[in-house]
C-alpha cells in the first residue's frame, strides 16, 4: 500500500488510518488523525501531496500532483468516493462531492463545497465559503450552517473510523465457511 519511486517515500502521521487497499506512491505527507479509504490512489510520484489534519479521503478517490509541483489538502478537508483530484489546492474545511473532478492548477477556497459529479476547470479559482455545482462549475450559493453542521458529522464520522479500524482491524474471511458451508 505504501510506495517509494525515485527517492521519494510517503509519511504518515500519526492516528491516520490508511487502508490496506489504498495505494500512496512517493511523496505523499498525510497529517494526523485521517482517513484514507479503500482503494484510494495517492500519486505523489513526480510531484508532492500535502494532506492536513483531520481529513478524510473516502473509497477509490485519485489524487495526483503536476510534475514539480504540489496539490495542498487543507486540514479537516473531505474528499467525497470518487473524486479525482489535481487541484493544486483545497483550503480548509472544504467538501468535495462524491465524483467531482477538480482539474489540474485548479484551486478551492476554504470552506467551500464542490457538489457532486461537478467539475472544476483547469486552473479554476474557487472563492471560500461557496458552493459549486455544474459542468463546468459555477457558484450557486453562498455557505450557510447547515453546511457546515454536515461538514463536522462528516469529519466527525470518519476520524471515528479511522481510530476503529487502527483499533480492531481488518480480517479476510471466507463468506461460505463463516456462513457454515462445507465448501
Amino acid at each position: 500500500m505504501f510506495y517509494s519511486f525515485d527517492g521519494r517515500v510517503p509519511s504518515v502521521g500519526d492516528g491516520t488510518y490508511v487502508s490496506e487497499t489504498a495505494q500512496v506512491i512517493g511523496d505523499v505527507r498525510i497529517g494526523k488523525n485521517c482517513y484514507v479509504g479503500h482503494g484510494a490512489i495517492l500519486r505523489g510520484d513526480y510531484g508532492t501531496i500535502e494532506i492536513g489534519n483531520e481529513a478524510v479521503i473516502e473509497e477509490g478517490v485519485v489524487i495526483h500532483a503536476p510534475p514539480d509541483e504540489h496539490c495542498t489538502i487543507g486540514n479537516r478537508v473531505v474528499v467525497g468516493h470518487g473524486a479525482v483530484v489535481h487541484a493544486r489546492s483545497i483550503g480548509d474545511s472544504a467538501m468535495i462531492g462524491m465524483g467531482a473532478i477538480l482539474s489540474i492548477r485548479s484551486g478551492i477556497g476554504s470552506r467551500s463545497i464542490i457538489a457532486e459529479g461537478a467539475v472544476v476547470k483547469r486552473a479554476q479559482q474557487v472563492p471560500s465559503s461557496v458552493v459549486m455545482a455544474g459542468n463546468p462549475s459555477q457558484k450557486v450559493r453562498e455557505i450557510i450552517q447547515a453546511d457546515r453542521d454536515n461538514e463536522d458529522m462528516s469529519i466527525e464520522l470518519y476520524t471515528n473510523l479511522a481510530k476503529r479500524y487502527l483499533e480492531v482491524g481488518m480480517k479476510e474471511v471466507n463468506p461460505k465457511k463463516s456462513q457454515g458451508s462445507d465448501d
